[in-house]
């Protein structure tokens, strides 16, 4: 991906700060679910605190931060208790048992909604298969419940199919359904046209005219300044040309396209924009795009498409992963339409330490506040650090296949009345 000095520049320069309040909202949310995750994987929904440092990686909780301080600053999420032999556990609390248990729920509700995402992706590639683990990376993205890859791949026969290959288990198109190839956006401009035959269902998909939606912040300049020469953001007449152009539709055969034509880029842009309008926060990070440039016969520096393409997308930077919106998706920092799991997120996010409260937005390498809290970073510590201490330990101290250890087991009977306040 392109990574140079020109991006950080750009970013720099042009940055939508409600999106960013977006994404570090986001940012909190996933590193709290993958901790109530780890949790529902231990009997009993409680596990020691030495085991959640040792799944930091997995976590996404980096170094200096201790687990035990992001924990405990969610006291409505996540119970921190010390057992009769000073063994620090944590476990869900019964807010989070319930919020577990209604995300099952709604999950479920999805699942025909999901199937239909995941047929149509199989749709749009080359070869109608998809390597599984590709698919995985989308799980939280597109809704797909935790047994995706052991259970749910098998449950809808009718549309596809694992099979066993050389290099892995793949999904595979067993029909195509002529009312799914027809886009997001064309079912968007038939609404609002009022044509019912405007979206093309039940026809071959083919060449689009459509013109994507786009959407500037209020102090939009089309460029900027990099080493005293002037760089645009947006050139008026390529934009007019490029909405213009006709291009196929993502379920259309794209093997014959010309790399870096107009019609191959535009072809992309819609792959993209169709892929984004599958998620459920209209927005995903741009690793993932990248495991499927060639199984969607996609450029393989896509990060320069999507730049490229401002006002359509938005591209944002922090750390070493890039996230790229759907701007027309966002009003501020909200997203316009949500569906029951986007909101059973927000129920989770509410029960959190985390506020909003950003630092030092302007600075491009700046941290947020509200994770540097999260993390027991502020000068908020309170006295439990000293009782939280929970120091790290190297995996070769931990069995090999991740159980714990006889000696760390906890008696029921010792959380009686140790949770920390």
């Amino acid at each position: 991906m392109t990574r140079s000095r020109n991006v950080r520049q750009r970013s720099k320069k042009k940055r939508v700060h409600a999106l960013e309040v977006a994404t570090e909202r986001w940012k909190v949310l996933t590193k709290v679910l993958a901790v109530v995750d780890a949790l529902k994987k231990e009997e009993e929904h409680v596990t020691p605190l030495k085991r959640l440092e040792i799944l930091r990686p997995q976590l996404g909780l980096t170094k200096p931060n201790k687990v035990a301080h992001f924990v405990s600053r969610s006291p409505q999420l996540f119970e921190v208790c010390r057992d009769s032999r000073g063994v620090m556990w944590a476990g869900l609390s019964p807010q989070a048992e319930a919020l577990v248990e209604e995300e099952a729920r709604l999950l479920e509700d999805h699942s025909r909604t999901a199937a239909e995402y995941v047929t149509r992706l199989l749709m749009m590639s080359v070869d109608r298969r998809l390597a599984i683990d590709k698919i995985a990376h989308f799980r939280r993205d597109m809704g797909l419940p935790h047994d995706f890859k052991t259970r749910w791949v098998h449950m809808f026969p009718e549309q596809f199919r694992v099979v066993r290959l050389e290099d892995g288990d793949y999904l595979e198109l067993v029909s195509w359904n002529p009312n799914w190839a027809v886009t997001e956006l064309e079912k968007k401009t038939a609404a609002l046209t009022g044509d019912a035959n405007a979206n093309g269902i039940g026809s071959p998909p083919g060449e689009l005219s459509l013109s994507f939606p786009m959407k500037f912040p209020p102090n939009f300049t089309s460029y900027y300044k990099f080493y005293g020469k002037v760089h645009h953001y947006v050139k008026k007449g390529n934009t007019e040309q490029f909405q213009k152009t006709t291009y196929l539709s993502p379920y259309s055969e794209a093997r014959g396209l010309t790399p870096g034509s107009p019609e191959f880029d535009k072809r992309a842009v819609a792959v993209m924009h169709e892929v984004l309008n599958f998620t459920l926060e209209k927005r995903l990070v741009i690793d993932h795009l990248t495991y499927f440039c060639r199984d969607f016969v996609m450029p393989q520096k896509l990060m320069r498409l999507l730049l490229k393409h401002y006002g359509i997308f938005y591209v944002y930077e922090r750390g070493k992963r890039f996230s790229v919106f759907l701007t027309k998706s966002y009003d501020g920092t909200k997203l316009i339409e949500k569906c029951p799991l986007v909101r059973w997120k927000e129920k989770v996010l509410q029960l959190t330490s985390y506020r909003g409260r950003i630092k030092n937005l302007g600075k491009f390498a700046e941290l947020f506040d509200s994770e540097d809290y999260l993390f027991g970073n502020d000068d908020s510590s309170s006295a439990t650090d000293s009782i939280l201490d929970v120091k790290s330990e190297d995996s070769d101290d931990i069995m090999d296949d991740g159980a714990l250890a006889d000696d760390t087991e906890m008696d029921v009977g010792d959380l009686s009345d140790c949770c920390i306040e």
